[in-house]
């Protein structure tokens, strides 16, 4: 990107600018980072994957230090201006955008700083993959891993990070040992379960709103060498629900996940992917793990545990390839109640075809305890068992209302799924951001 390096913040146009001072401007404090107001920089942080919200901000942070986002907090507090940070910019609503305010880039603060057996410490714009890189080599992994590795620590970490160990370990949020944080004040603290605990409990899936994560200690556990998956497919959906509700109740896959497919003819048939993870000499029990599953439908792959992580790295290769990881993502996720889930699902589904899906969509759909989801933040459902309900949607340019039919549905299923007690997981900031304690305001 190009830059144009602001100087100074004028107070009348609300506008950051680099020319000689006039009355009215104020200095922008020295950083060894900058400010940009550069078309290439704004125009970057107006868009996200999602393509379907754009927002320009006033200005981009490319933040150097820890001291530049401290600098940079107490500026905009003073001049009341909202600072969002942001590294990959995955998200699909503009939840890293910040109209009328700073978008700060974070992705130059991405060091592996520490790596023991059972904990790792990480800048926030380091990747998950980093992160596995450096804990593989150590014998150790994170408990859980969303299925796209190229997203950043302090990005899933501000809006919960769930993925197929939910049902043993819960989100990603639930697995942080410590967070460093630069509140609005500026004031950098350490925060735990037991110290600064409220602030901990604010920012871990806080959308990024009342404080930024600069870095974070991560559990770790035993990483295995190698992964069995077993792929079972279903003609029912009250099938493919009963046998995840009894997984998740025996804990008996490492990872468990599962898929509704739209065929050819234009039918739903539906996907369970569990795995067993294991270091030789021991073996996965196929008769245990299969038992009352339909196992004549079981397609059995092994893959070294490094390869399973990394698995969707050909098919994301393949999308750039083609340009449909370019295209417009108007993705939806939910959390289901279990006594509402099957009639959610089905009355969804059938109003989604093959166009309004996108050739590159997708549809998740997998069970995750409540119990084990224990980030406040995080709105779930009151049933013990929740759902995680995905429509991972691609829009193509051609009808040109392709994406507007998307997103007009993704709404109304939004509605339809709140009024049966259900919630919204990475939706709209103002929504899913709830104000923080009194104690940090």
């Amino acid at each position: 990107m190009t830059n144009r390096k602001a100087t100074h913040f004028d107070t009348t146009q609300r506008r950051f600018v680099d020319r000689p001072p006039k009355p009215g401007d104020v200095a922008l404090p020295v950083l060894e980072g900058i400010v940009s107001t550069a078309e290439a920089d704004l125009a970057w942080a107006a868009e996200d994957f999602g393509r379907v919200v754009r927002h320009r901000p006033l200005a981009v942070v490319r933040a150097a230090s820890r001291r530049d986002i401290g600098a940079i907090q107490r500026f905009a507090r003073d001049h009341d201006l909202p600072v969002v940070p942001r590294a990959q910019g995955h998200s699909t609503q503009g939840q890293a955008q910040a109209p009328g305010g700073i978008v700060l880039d974070l992705n130059h603060l991405n060091t592996i700083h520490h790596i023991a057996d059972d904990l790792i410490t990480v800048d926030a714009g380091a990747t998950w993959r980093q992160v596995v890189t450096a804990s593989l080599a150590h014998g150790a992994t994170p408990p859980v891993l969303t299925d796209h590795l190229d997203l950043s620590v302090g990005g899933t970490l501000s809006v919960g990070g769930l993925g197929g160990a939910s049902h043993h370990h819960g989100a990603q949020t639930d697995n942080v040992l410590e967070l460093d944080v630069i509140t609005p004040d500026g004031t950098t603290h350490t925060c735990s379960p037991t110290q600064h605990a409220d602030l901990f409990d604010a920012v871990r899936a806080g959308y990024g709103r009342h404080g930024v994560i600069v870095q974070a200690t991560l559990r770790l556990i035993p990483a295995p060498a190698h992964t069995r998956t077993y792929r079972l497919r279903y003609h029912r959906l009250t099938d493919l629900l009963a046998d995840q509700r009894r997984l998740v109740d025996q804990q008996r896959f490492d990872y468990l996940e599962g898929q509704a497919k739209l065929d050819d003819s234009g039918a739903w048939t539906y996907l369970l992917d569990a795995a067993h993870h294991f270091t030789p000499p021991a073996r996965p029990d196929d008769t245990r793990l299969l038992a009352e599953l339909p196992a004549r439908t079981a397609e059995v792959t092994d893959t070294t545990y490094w390869d399973f992580l990394n698995r969707l790295a050909d098919d994301i290769a393949l999308l750039r390839g083609i340009g449909a990881w370019q295209s417009p993502h108007p993705w939806s996720n939910f959390l289901l109640p279990d006594d509402r889930i099957e009639d959610l699902v089905a009355t969804t589904l059938s109003e989604v075809d093959r166009p309004s899906l996108g050739d590159s969509g997708v549809v998740l759909l997998y069970p995750i305890p409540r119990g084990k989801l224990r980030t406040p933040q995080l709105h779930l459902p009151a049933t013990p068992t929740v759902f995680l309900f995905s429509l991972l949607r691609a829009a193509p340019t051609d009808p040109p209302d392709a994406l507007g039919r998307m997103v007009e549905h993704n709404g109304r299923t939004e509605a339809r799924v709140t009024s049966a007690g259900g919630t919204t997981y990475l939706g709209d900031v103002q929504a899913a951001a709830p104000k923080p304690p009194a104690s940090l305001l």
